[in-house]
């Protein structure tokens, strides 16, 4: 059993940056993939991005490409997502996940384990 703890967030105006952390404990973290997705009020969680377990791969959705970056550090078992240039769009909880497959996943469904939830707010 994988558990997956988070921290980062918070209120941020337009044009500036934020970095999420998830820490991973009680698995082999090098066999996970991982991910994180969002949720905006009213929506459906949606992918932001994700990397391989052997960080060989990266994936992001269209609407981050180029501002978010994705890395994971499996000496401390930690994934990060460095956000830049947010906009009030980016706005939602966002989530950290694993995912014990070989491909990078892109739905919720696809992931095993999942963080508790950060607020990410940018104000215009």
């Amino acid at each position: 059993q994988v558990q997956l703890v988070q921290s980062g967030g918070g209120l941020v105006q337009a044009g500036g940056s934020l970095r999420l952390s998830c820490t991973a404990s009680g698995g082999i973290f090098s066999f996970y993939n991982m991910g994180w997705f969002r949720q905006a009020p009213g929506k459906e969680r949606e992918f932001v991005a994700a990397v391989t377990w052997s960080a060989d791969t990266s994936s992001y959705a269209d609407s981050v490409k180029g501002r978010f970056t994705i890395s994971r550090d499996d000496a401390k078992t930690m994934v990060h997502l460095q956000m830049n240039s947010l906009k009030p769009e980016d706005t939602a909880v966002y989530y950290c996940a694993a995912a014990s497959r070989f491909n990078i996943g892109t739905k919720p469904a696809e992931y095993n384990y999942w963080g508790q939830g950060t607020q990410v707010t940018v104000s215009s």
